[in-house]
């Protein structure tokens, strides 16, 4: 039998919110996307009106699609000096957002992602919301619809520097208060800007210049490799012998 409470949602959606959102089922899980400035009277929406009573809000988290799709590491491959690391400059933090490959899938950067929870139908749907501005990623808050919330959006602005405008206490809620960045954006260094030490001297924890030099780390899964499909190979006519 096939489950149609996807489908049936989706139908309902368009039906109420037209070109409004942009609808997506895959796997029986439906996705609307929609712009900035309609997420309030959506998601308010989308929690009262009886055909969706989505009483819950699961989870919101931020999305960087800086060098989306991209890869820059080719691990099917050996030459004679190596595997190949594949630097092309085509991978995240080997270019600046101006000069990225082109995504007509993605023109922005920034996105949010919200995954909300109807208890009365049973059902379960996904909003993906993109920043206008990726100078300056700005969404709508919504504490006042969902007060659950809060810590997800302090999460987002804390890790994507994504900001939700009407948020009441807007802060930072992993890393420390003086943290310059935001550590989940791909063009964030790994090794970060500043490392901290406690100082005997001045008694007190200082902020210096990171120490650690960069480096490029050779991946250690290697797929198709040529040694280990010859053993994979006699270690079967071993055993077929055996």
């Amino acid at each position: 039998m096939t489950d149609t409470s996807a489908t049936s949602l989706s139908d309902q959606l368009a039906a109420r919110f037209g070109d409004t959102l942009t609808l997506s089922t895959v796997r029986n899980e439906t996705t609307a996307e929609l712009a900035a400035a309609d997420l309030i009277a959506v998601a308010t929406a989308l929690r009262d009106e009886p055909a969706f009573r989505f009483s819950e809000l699961i989870d919101l988290c931020g999305v960087d699609y800086l060098g989306y799709g991209q890869t820059e590491w080719d691990t099917e491959s050996v030459s004679g000096t190596g595997f190949s690391r594949g630097v092309e400059g085509q991978a995240m933090g080997r270019f600046t957002w101006a000069e990225r490959p082109r995504d007509s899938n993605h023109p922005r950067r920034f996105a949010s992602v919200i995954q909300l929870l109807s208890i009365e139908h049973n059902r379960r749907l996904r909003l993906r919301v993109f920043c206008d501005d990726d100078s300056m990623p700005l969404l709508p808050s919504l504490t006042l619809i969902w007060p659950s919330v809060n810590w997800f959006e302090r999460e987002a602005f804390d890790l994507y520097g994504i900001i939700f405008d009407g948020h009441q206490d807007l802060r930072r809620i992993l890393t420390d208060y003086g943290f310059v960045g935001h550590p989940f954006r791909k063009d964030f260094p790994l090794i970060g800007n500043v490392e901290v030490r406690y100082d005997p001297e001045q008694k007190r924890v200082i902020y210096e210049p990171v120490s650690i030099e960069p480096r490029v780390l050779v991946p250690r899964t290697i797929r198709d490799d040529a040694d280990l499909m010859q053993a994979r190979a006699e270690a079967a006519d071993q055993w077929r012998e055996n």
